[in-house]
């Protein structure tokens, strides 16, 4: 059954197979086949020549960074190659020569728009002008830049309280264009600052920051090189972030090992052939991870807790195990955590991970002999009920073993989108940073809100009670990244205004608020001029280095203008000139906003200088062995339990994950080549014995529901195909399946949606 919303918008589009190919899911990652998809994708989209030209200058030192994911770039990067095969997908997908304007919107209401998929609406190419939507109409119009600063200025002016607009920020943005966003809401007078952390990474923040005192990683790049064990925990790099495997590859060349903990196995920790090197090309490819645990979804406290059990059980032999010595000096919490330990049992443990115990006593073996190990995770961690837990038992490990504030150890959160770590640096949050308000009390000379602003969870909460009216996004698809898709979807429409300051048509310009604005923005890779002089802009990696990131391409159109200035204009519009902060020189030189990021925001000196290059690191504590903010001055050992899935007999529990042909919600192409897919989104992944178990065979057709708190949500048409991936357990793409996720159902404390542990019921239906 279709759904569909007011002015008759489909959420889905149009639910219809595209012609499934299966093959053998992949052994190896990148090689010929990766550059000559990036290749292909990019010729399409920009043309050779122009192609060629980004290509060489992305991720380079006077270049500009990938709009993709946010891993770091090296000190001595690659002249022709520092970019991997999607990193050029999002490069050719921002910069396609495809646009669309006033005319293409006369001839197509949202209402036909929104009966195409996301793949489609994603295809037809850049909006080069800004666009309204009138209350009660279908079809967007053009409308003038002042126009539209007039039309959100004079919403904005007209609420009762300023609690009733909300202000989103995608990790798209740079710092930059963050800060003056995160400034121009507090002067309005609100903390509604959600961002996308909130929906991916911000279980890391809570948990990091209450273990180690500070929400972000703890090592550098060149940590990894060097660290003797790695564990890459819930993540699938391969696909969402492939310039990790050239640093993974490299600690594979100087003697260390790779541990993959994952319900999945994925092509890029199998074998990697880096496209950087002749004879990586030419050869085999170089075997990346030694060791596979395909631990079942949401079962990693089991797993974190069976490592430590045995680790204690050695050191208790042998006494050289553990870093006894940094324990006493550095550690809080050791005899709890002992006894806690106590408590379980390595069978009941091992049973609850599926995985052989060969091979967790191989892995615990590795950690036993060595003390250099890092821990990266992503989103297969944080997107749980105890996704804070889990990454906690994980940080257990590494206090135990005496492996963080030194080289080639400690944490790596592995963040998905380029500045999403930035944002948050800058300002971008919804609660209250004392020491930022006094700074900006001090050095910007107005009095921020002191009251705790939503956060994604609540901002779509206030917005379905209609307690919040005004919708801004700075970036991103808002209703598709979310959870509880139709929730989402009802909540926006309650607004009385909508604005979209975007790249890209998108789901979330089609399904809005009474009135809806567009604001079309450059991409990364675009010439940024203003008055004569070439703008730069920062973005922060995910292992806390600032760099510069200059775009080179002329901008798709005359008629689009940059974040920063876009912010700037209205803010400007907004306080008619009359405020402490002269926004509208701020949009004009970028250099006068990082003086003031540089004034206001820990960490940041002399931005404008030290970001030339390849940047300079921000200050992070854990690499000190600063402590001092935590409880008796120490890093914290924590007590979790195990989680409780509630399951009933007929459930399976189901993740989210990404095609290799997407990022985040946007969606490049219909093939997923690395498990086999090809031609098709609608597919879910099953265990063998669970299809016989509910008579389902090869390519069946079926519905899969949720159900929480009495309310049934439903996904509709999925195509079964058999997989390695262990009883019980179940995975499909998001965003098709983000409509199954709860709302009101979040990880603990950091209120992530738990899209990597779904209960779900099969039906079949053809």
């Amino acid at each position: 059954m279709e759904n569909k919303t007011k002015r008759n918008i489909s959420l889905t589009g149009d639910i219809k197979f595209t012609g499934l190919r299966l093959k053998e899911p992949m052994e190896t990652s990148a090689g010929l086949l990766g550059v000559k998809e990036a290749l292909r994708h990019g010729f399409k989209e920009m043309g050779i020549v122009r192609s060629m030209r980004s290509l060489l200058e992305m991720n380079q030192e006077d270049g500009f960074r990938c709009p993709s994911c946010a891993w770091p770039v090296p000190e001595n990067p690659s002249k022709i190659a520092e970019y991997c095969e999607n990193g050029a997908k999002a490069l050719a997908d921002e910069a396609t020569r495809e646009h669309i304007g006033a005319d293409f919107f006369a001839e197509h209401s949202i209402e036909k728009l929104s009966r195409l998929s996301d793949f489609e609406l994603n295809k037809l190419g850049r909006i080069v002008e800004p666009m309204v939507l009138r209350p009660n109409s279908v079809h967007y119009e053009a409308i003038s830049w002042q126009d539209a600063f007039e039309l959100i200025s004079e919403q904005l002016h007209r609420l009762k309280d300023p609690n009733e607009a909300i202000f989103y920020t995608s990790g798209r943005s740079s710092n930059e264009a963050a800060y003056l966003y995160g400034m121009f809401a507090r002067a309005f007078g609100t903390n509604n600052m959600p961002d996308c952390s909130n929906m991916c990474h911000e279980s890391s923040g809570v948990a990091l920051s209450e273990t180690l005192g500070i929400g972000k990683g703890s090592v550098k790049l060149d940590d990894l090189y060097g660290a003797e064990v790695i564990l890459v925990v819930g993540q699938n790099p391969g696909t969402n972030h492939p310039r990790m495997l050239s640093a993974l590859e490299k600690c594979k060349k100087n003697g260390g090992k790779v541990i993959s903990i994952n319900p999945l196995a994925e092509t890029g920790l199998v074998n990697f052939k880096n496209p950087q090197s002749v004879s990586d090309m030419l050869g085999n490819g170089q075997p990346i991870a030694d060791i596979h645990l395909p631990v079942k979804i949401n079962e990693d406290v089991a797993l974190a807790k069976l490592i430590l059990k045995k680790l204690v059980a050695l050191d208790a032999k042998n006494h050289n195990v553990l870093d006894h010595e940094f324990i006493v000096e550095y550690v809080d919490g050791y005899d709890e955590l002992i006894k806690d330990l106590d408590r379980y049992d390595v069978e009941s443990l091992q049973q609850r991970t599926g995985v052989y115990m060969h091979k967790i006593d191989k892995v615990v073996e590795l950690l036993a002999e060595n003390s250099k190990i890092v821990i990266c995770w992503a989103m297969g961690i944080t997107q749980h009920k105890n996704a804070v837990d889990c990454i906690k038992e994980y940080v257990n490990i590494l206090l135990l073993k005496g492996a963080v504030g030194k080289p080639f150890a400690g944490t790596c959160p592995v963040r998905g989108h380029s500045n999403v770590q930035g944002d948050r640096s800058v300002g971008i949050m919804h609660y209250v940073n004392k020491r930022l308000n006094k700074k900006i009390q001090e050095h910007l000379n107005f009095d921020p809100p002191t009251e705790k602003g939503y956060d994604t969870v609540e901002a779509i909460e206030a917005m379905h009670k209609k307690k919040a009216k005004v919708f801004v996004c700075l970036g991103g698809n808002f209703v598709m990244a979310a959870s509880d898709t139709k929730y989402t979807a009802e909540a926006i429409q309650n607004c009385e205004l909508t604005v979209q300051i975007s790249t890209k048509l998108n789901r979330s310009h089609l399904i809005t608020g009474k009135t809806a604005l567009v604001l079309p923005t450059f991409g990364r890779s675009e010439k940024d001029e203003k008055n004569g002089e070439l703008q730069f802009l920062t973005m922060e990696s995910s292992t806390g280095k600032v760099r510069q990131s200059k775009g080179l391409l002329k901008p798709a159109s005359e008629h689009i203008k940059s974040e920063p200035e876009i912010i700037a204009l209205l803010a400007h519009t907004y306080f008619r000139g009359n405020h402490s902060m002269n926004w509208y020189e701020l949009g004009q030189d970028y250099n006068l906003i990082r003086k003031l990021i540089d004034k206001t925001v820990k960490g940041f000196q002399n931005t404008s200088e030290q970001s030339k290059g390849f940047g300079y690191y921000l200050p992070n504590n854990v690499r000190n062995r600063d402590f001092r903010m935590l409880p008796n001055g120490m890093a914290q050992l924590s007590i979790t339990p195990l989680p409780d899935h509630e399951l009933q007999a007929n459930e399976l529990l189901l993740m989210t994950i990404r095609s290799h042909d997407q990022f985040n919600t946007t969606i490049y192409g219909l093939n997923d080549r690395y498990r086999g897919i090809h031609n098709e989104r609608r597919v879910v992944f099953m265990n063998e014995e669970d299809m016989t178990e509910k008579g389902l065979t090869q390519l069946d057709v079926v519905n899969l529901h949720s159900h929480y708190d009495g309310i049934q949500r439903t996904a509709e048409k999925f195509l079964i195909v058999t997989y390695n991936i262990p009883k019980g357990n179940m995975a499909a793409y998001f965003p098709e399946t983000n409509m199954l996720v709860p709302h009101n159902h979040f990880a603990d404390k950091s209120q992530t949606p738990i899209s990597k542990s779904i209960r779900v019921t099969v039906e079949k239906i053809l």
